[in-house]
């Protein structure tokens, strides 16, 4: 291996994945992915469709799923700096509906693998981000679920520094908390 590192997380499943990088006078070189080093590393998902986004300053994207067609997804950050969150949604899990954050820019080049039933979003914080991952399972714009951002019960600890105003979709701000979740899975 030694092309990547891999952290584990504190909620079992997810990863921080930190890419070798080889610079020099002329810029540098990564692997942003490789099979193989993912597969020895425990990780053999096969990925079958890859997203890009671009925001701006205060954009807060999520938190998203899909029901019945969940996706393991790994994300990166292109340009710019956002803070990534995923709560877990797993049925049965010891740490359903704790969520976990991490830092992911052009800079640090840090990946976050986040596994199926689980929700994803993320804060730009940069004047600009473009945001890229890769899913295991296609998109199904009828399957779409979502949590509500702010979600007291969720508590999610969202690094908004002070003075930026947030831009979210109309839609983001409607989902429901993860109480009205659990009580229609019931």
């Amino acid at each position: 291996m030694g092309k990547i590192t891999v952290e584990t997380c504190e909620i079992e499943g997810l990863k921080i994945i930190t890419p070798a990088v080889f610079g020099d006078e002329r810029g540098y070189f990564c692997e942003t992915y490789n099979q193989n080093d993912f597969k020895e590393a425990g990780m053999d998902q096969v990925f079958v469709q890859d997203n890009q986004s671009a925001s701006k300053r205060g954009v807060l994207r999520g938190l998203h799923f899909q029901i019945n067609f969940p996706q393991d997804k790994l994300v990166r950050v292109v340009s710019g700096e956002v803070f990534d969150v995923a709560v877990d949604l797993r049925e049965g899990s010891k740490t359903f509906g704790k969520w976990f954050g991490v830092h992911l820019s052009a800079e640090n080049k840090k990946q976050f693998f986040i596994p199926k039933n689980f929700a994803h979003g993320f804060v730009v914080l940069s004047e600009y981000a473009e945001f890229a991952y890769k899913c295991t399972d296609f998109y199904h714009a009828n399957d779409e679920g979502g949590l509500l951002w702010n979600d007291p019960a969720i508590g999610i600890e969202w690094p908004i520094p002070e003075g930026m105003e947030l831009t979210i979709s109309d839609k983001d701000t409607k989902w429901d908390g993860i109480e009205q979740y659990q009580k229609g899975k019931a």
